[in-house]
């Protein structure tokens, strides 16, 4: 789990530096700050949707997931209590950008694959070139929301470590048509994400966070529908 641990470490370290940078930031420097993330993750997260939607060969199960994820993440109240969490560790907007750095560090291709190149060929490339794209998203995240993004790093640490885990049983179920799928959804959450950071609309991101477990789910149903088809 080296690839992991390193880009775990990458995150706390760049959570650090960045944190420490804000204490000299000026007000009208931390709005701009704002603008910069929320204009960042709004892209990111439109190229991601841009880059798979051609290759997808379900072409409305990210309106399905958004739809679902969207409903089953109200009635839970997941941002709600999502908030009364990062509420205990600071004021403010912790809560948004925290659920934008999770996003950005645990739904890129990079940070799935990673975790199963290293525990089937102990090649860590994947997740070296991971922490170095997290280390920056992390340093800028924390000058802008505080330390408490570093809490991304524990989150990321059980997601990457969970698939190293279970690579023996996932490598055959993570195909390519998944993952695009999921990348689908992800974008579009993470895009969500930086429309609430712009104050352009409060999407509430994380009660659609179920939204990415409904493509694993009908690709699991899936062989049995197409079987009476």
């Amino acid at each position: 789990m080296l690839g992991t641990i390193v880009n775990t470490g990458a995150i706390l370290a760049g959570s650090c530096l960045g944190c420490a940078v804000k204490k000299g930031i000026k007000e009208e420097y931390r709005e701009a700050l704002f603008n910069a993330m929320g204009l960042a993750a709004t892209g990111l997260g439109i190229n991601s949707v841009v880059q798979n939607m051609p290759d997808s060969q379900f072409p409305v199960l990210f309106i399905v997931s958004l739809a679902v994820g969207s409903v089953a993440g109200a009635a839970l109240d997941l941002n709600g209590k999502f908030q009364s969490l990062t509420a205990r560790f600071g004021a403010g907007q912790l809560s948004q950008g925290l659920s934008t750095a999770i996003l950005l560090f645990c739904m890129g291709t990079l940070s799935i694959l990673g975790p199963m190149q290293s525990a089937l060929y102990g090649d860590h490339t994947y997740l070296f070139t991971n922490a170095t794209l997290d280390f920056v998203t992390s340093m800028v995240l924390a000058s802008t929301y505080g330390l408490g993004i570093a809490i991304a790093a524990a989150v990321l640490f059980i997601w990457q470590g969970s698939i190293y885990l279970g690579t023996g049983f996932l490598a055959e179920f993570l195909t390519p048509e998944l993952l695009t799928e999921i990348s689908i959804v992800g974008g579009f959450l993470i895009a969500s994400s930086g429309l609430s950071i712009l104050k352009v609309k409060d999407c509430r991101t994380l009660n659609m966070l179920p939204a990415l477990l409904v493509p694993p789910l009908w690709f699991l149903i899936w062989p049995v529908v197409s079987q009476w088809l």
